[in-house]
């Protein structure tokens, strides 16, 4: 594991048992104790019927999304490369009373590690951002799912990545692709969800990328496309500017021009 990567897993150990706590209820972790399916709107109404079905979900942090897909009755797997994750997603699941599997590695291992006969990999919201290597990503994928096996991914758009809020604009900001071994930082004194707890690892190495780069590495991989979906929404504040839209979910606010923020696909393999 290069310097990089190294560096990011301190980071995510420690907001892994930040997010645990969840003391700003981002992750919703005290509802989703209480029975509620807490699945973002955007992938809960495009997963689709997931019930018996053998799932992979790849970059879990601590769980939720896994253990909500097993709540509806998927039998599942999430990986992650941050140990912390996988211990706070394993006592999530101890505490849920929903049975889930959860592997420690990079998803670039994941045939390896998970097996290669799932119906379903799923991924969804901050993943392919912190991946070096997409086509290795989209070769993952592939080796996990059995034939006929079907990708869900929503992230945030590849496209409005690169801008960021400078003086109430949203503008381009960063390259719209970052070269292997040389990802954009981005400084962090705090956590996305809002807790208070100062960082060590303040910093974070992300890699740019184009939509175009995704879907192309999902084909060349042996993925058929199914379906792509653009939306206005984000289940976090991208930008300070933005505004709640309910179902915590966040949007632009009125007066700035519309944006797709989020994209999601499907995808089969063939």
């Amino acid at each position: 594991m290069d310097a990089f990567k190294q560096s990011n897993r301190a980071g995510w150990d420690e907001r892994a048992d930040i997010h645990a706590k969840d003391s700003t209820g981002f992750y919703a972790i005290d509802p989703f104790l209480a029975g509620e399916d807490v699945l973002y709107p955007i992938e809960a109404a495009e997963i689709g019927d997931v019930a018996g079905k053998k799932l992979a979900h790849f970059q879990c942090h601590i769980g939720i999304d896994t253990l909500c897909l097993a709540r509806r009755g998927a039998i599942a797997t999430g990986l992650d490369f941050s140990p912390h994750a996988i211990a706070q997603a394993r006592s999530l699941s101890e505490r849920s009373g929903l049975c889930a599997d959860f592997v420690e590695g990079e998803v670039y291992d994941a045939p390896e590690l998970i097996g290669s006969d799932y119906d379903i990999v799923f991924t969804s919201w901050g993943t392919i951002t912190w991946l070096d290597d997409i086509r290795a990503w989209a070769q993952a994928i592939a080796g996990t799912l059995k034939p006929g096996g079907r990708l869900y991914f929503a992230d945030t758009s590849p496209a409005i990545s690169t801008h960021e809020e400078i003086d109430g604009v949203i503008r381009p900001y960063y390259d719209w692709r970052s070269a292997r071994e040389k990802p954009q930082r981005f400084d962090a004194e705090t956590t996305y969800t809002g807790d208070a707890t100062p960082l060590v690892t303040n910093f974070t190495y992300e890699w740019m990328r184009g939509t175009s780069d995704v879907i192309d590495a999902l084909l060349r991989a042996g993925l058929r496309l199914d379906f792509m979906r653009e939306h206005e929404v984000l289940p976090f504040k991208l930008f300070p500017m933005m505004v709640d839209a309910g179902n915590r979910m966040f949007a632009l606010p009125a007066g700035i021009p519309r944006l797709p923020l989020a994209l999601s696909l499907g995808a089969t393999k063939l």
